[in-house]
């Protein structure tokens, strides 16, 4: 009986099964990213994901087991190299599946299948979002201090230019009073004209 044991087997024999995982594990972790069927990348997921958390400990068994998989020396040496280096600190999620649509033909759903930190387009929205939720963490904290703040600076802002306005009016008043006695002295020169005038005429009666 086959009770407990239903999985997708992509109409294909066990060998053939096989065969083609490992082939497309490979690619994937030389590749980073690889364009197949939904049906195949979720067995792929299943397939690659246990590889990458045995590599995480790199020792000649695990190296040997991977080996037994992948049947690649070129992808053996990518998994245990860059791939691990970036992916190894997660503790599982090792991939991403992207559906991309139906394929023309067949109409067979269409995905891409790709290790999680080798796409940098996704990393740099990503890291964006996660500033995001600090700031408006540290702005939560902050909101309250910042109402309080703005207002007493605007106040602030408020009375110096009222202060100007006092301290000016009073130098405006002050001009106008230095003004007005010099009008009244402009005169002067007259009166002083006058006696002169009055001088030269007693020197003429002389």
């Amino acid at each position: 009986m086959r009770h407990g044991k239903k999985f997708n087997h992509l109409g294909r024999t066990a060998s053939h099964r096989k065969a083609m995982l490992s082939n497309m594990g490979a690619s994937l972790l030389l590749h980073k990213r690889i364009s197949t069927t939904l049906a195949k990348a979720k067995e792929l997921k299943k397939f690659v994901e246990p590889l990458v958390t045995r590599a995480k400990e790199d020792s000649t068994h695990s190296r040997r087991i991977a080996f037994s998989y992948l049947k690649s020396k070129e992808a053996i040496k990518a998994l245990f190299g860059e791939v691990i280096e970036k992916v190894g600190t997660r503790p599982g999620g090792y991939t991403r599946i992207i559906k991309t649509g139906f394929r023309l033909g067949d109409n067979a759903e269409m995905c891409i299948i790709e290790l999680v930190d080798f796409n940098e387009l996704m990393l740099k929205d990503a890291a964006p979002a996660k500033k995001t939720t600090r700031r408006s963490r540290g702005n939560a904290s902050a909101g309250t201090t910042a109402p309080v703040s703005a207002p007493a600076a605007a106040k602030v802002v408020e009375e110096i230019p009222a202060a100007e306005v006092v301290d000016e009016a009073p130098a405006a008043v002050a001009e106008v009073e230095t003004e007005t006695p010099a009008a009244e002295v402009a005169p002067a020169p007259e009166e002083t004209d006058a006696p002169e005038a009055s001088a030269e005429g007693d020197n003429d009666e002389k």
